[in-house]
């Protein structure tokens, strides 16, 4: 039975590495949350490790640039892996062509730039859908907007036989009080078109993989058991650690915030009702990240 805490320091200490979703527990897409930021940093200041794992469809340094804007302080954590750069591998590696459709807003073009680590990448055009040999999809061009009305296009691209790159799991994120679809609905909706879509973010296994890796590279090698997955998604980061063997600590506060009753923390009950409707259990739950 999943187990409500009040504070992460209270299991913290059986955990030497933390895998810490973004948005709805660090940040809240607009400015980081402070309760939260001070758990990092202490939990860090004791020795443990942070990999902060979001399924944010951007480039790790640029995911950085937009952490320092938010003010979350660079000793809350040690390294970034995101889905975008999972999903960028994957790309120039070719496996939805060279010739690709995008999906997305334009400030996210960035995703296209060349991977320096990558040995004989694949060169990627862009190009209109009657082109594509694929698509890339970040998201809807306007995230305010229901991703229904792309059925058109889907349409087409699952008629060509193309396959779909989803470079965010996500299907809507909360920035601020404001709630934007992602670029998991439009995978989702081509999926149940009959279309196949890739993913490459929480909960899917690419990005824990990139998580380990990012790891390692700090000189940590941790067992499963030894990794807390933290996040607000029940479908993606407590879904992916139970995929992947690790214990979950489930924000009540973000996503489901509602459906759990949460205001400083979650209403038992609600919890419960909420976890057995999505057959979803996670080792502990908490209104907050503290």
């Amino acid at each position: 039975m999943t187990r409500i805490i009040t504070a992460l320091s209270e299991v913290s200490d059986r955990y030497d590495a933390l895998f810490v979703d973004l948005w709805g527990c660090v940040h809240d897409g607009v400015k980081a949350l402070p309760d939260a930021v001070a758990a990092l940093q202490a939990y860090r200041a004791g020795g443990g490790a942070v990999v902060l794992v979001t399924n944010s469809p951007r480039p790790r340094a640029s995911v950085e640039i937009q952490l320092d804007g938010f003010g979350v302080a660079r000793d809350a954590w040690d390294v970034i892996a995101t889905s975008g750069d999972s999903a960028r591998a994957a790309m120039f590696r070719g496996v939805v062509g060279q010739r690709v459709f995008y999906m997305g807003e334009q400030e996210d073009t960035g995703f296209f730039e060349p991977l320096r680590i990558q040995r004989d990448p694949v060169e990627i055009t862009r190009v209109p859908l009657e082109e594509a040999e694929g698509i890339v999809c970040l998201g809807p061009e306007d995230p305010m907007e229901n991703p229904a009305i792309l059925r058109p296009q889907l349409l087409l691209a699952k008629q060509r036989g193309l396959k779909l790159l989803c470079a965010n799991p996500d299907i809507v994120v909360d920035r601020g009080a404001r709630r934007e679809w992602c670029a998991g609905a439009v995978a989702a909706l081509y999926t149940d078109m009959g279309g196949e879509s890739l993913y490459f973010g929480k909960p899917h296994p690419p990005i824990y993989d990139l998580a380990r890796r990012r790891l390692a590279s700090l000189g940590r090698d941790v067992p499963p058991e030894g990794i807390l997955c933290i996040g607000d998604g029940i479908h993606t980061d407590v879904a992916g650690a139970i995929g992947e063997d690790h214990d979950s600590l489930f924000i009540t506060g973000g996503l489901a915030a509602e459906e759990t009753r949460t205001t400083d923390q979650p209403d038992r009950d609600a919890l419960q009702a909420y976890l057995e409707k999505e057959q979803s259990f996670p080792t502990f739950a908490i209104g907050k990240l503290r």
